[in-house]
């Protein structure tokens, strides 16, 4: 591929990450997921039957084209996210993991400092971590001081469909960051997830904005031909704002003149 995503040495042809909660069925959830030409999808492994004992969304996912990627969601503390990125490796999920610790209940806001803290254990421990962090770049860079494989910083709170609320901290923390830089939370359509991507994000990561869509298979493909289009966009640099026109044809040589 002349334009690889790579992380933490896995290179995928897709730069959407989609995730598996909020569908109207399971069926539905596999439709869209194939609608979306996602590689990766995230699990919460805190809200699913990990043992399989009975029949959960992981039997409609097809492991040998779609990678999971282990969520922490509905984490208050270090300690829980911690435990539960264990156990979703003990349960043969992965050694990966979406690093979820929320502050705040209301706003789902991230525990930042508590972040940082299982970051650190989890890549001690031998995690290829990806914590969903504020759009914060200073967060952003001491997460990526603590080992992290990518850093995630949110659009705009998980599920509120906003948009890109902060786009010159998105672009200030592609600058700075040395790891691949995913946006995830506040996408609620197509023209959100081609923004992240024309500031330079490297991947767009969602849930809501999909599965809660009128038509979540139509939504998903939608989605993944926005990443497409803002990836290209960002390559091929825009031109400059400027503040009157200037003229598509140029006037010299024009007859009468």
């Amino acid at each position: 591929m002349s334009d690889p995503f790579v992380i933490a040495g896995r290179t995928f042809h897709s730069r959407l990450i989609v995730g598996t909660g909020k569908y109207p069925s399971h069926q539905v959830m596999r439709d869209a997921h194939e609608a979306s030409g996602a590689e990766m999808v995230t699990v919460a492994v805190r809200r699913v039957d990990i043992t399989r004992k009975t029949e959960s969304l992981l039997d409609y996912i097809d492991t040998s084209k779609i990678f999971l990627l282990p969520n922490t969601a509905a984490c208050y503390t270090a300690e829980e996210a911690i435990r539960t990125a264990r156990l979703g490796r003990e349960a043969g999920m992965s050694n990966w993991v979406k690093l979820e610790v929320i502050g705040d209940e209301q706003t789902l806001f991230p525990d930042t400092a508590a972040l940082v803290e299982a970051t650190r254990v989890l890549v001690k421990d031998g995690f290829v971590v990806l914590p969903y962090t504020n759009d914060d770049p200073v967060v952003c860079r001491k997460l990526e001081d603590a080992g992290a494989a990518a850093v995630m910083p949110l659009g705009a709170p998980i599920g509120s469909g906003l948009g890109i609320q902060n786009p010159n901290n998105i672009r200030i923390i592609r600058e700075q960051s040395k790891v691949p830089v995913i946006v995830d939370a506040g996408v609620g359509t197509a023209s959100d997830a081609a923004v992240a991507m024309e500031l330079g994000a490297d991947g767009v990561l969602m849930n809501t904005a999909i599965a809660g869509a009128k038509d979540p298979v139509a939504m998903a493909r939608g989605m993944k031909l926005a990443v497409e289009a803002g990836r290209l966009a960002y390559l091929a640099g825009r031109i400059p704002r400027k503040m009157y026109a200037t003229a598509s044809s140029p006037l010299e040589g024009v007859v009468g003149r």
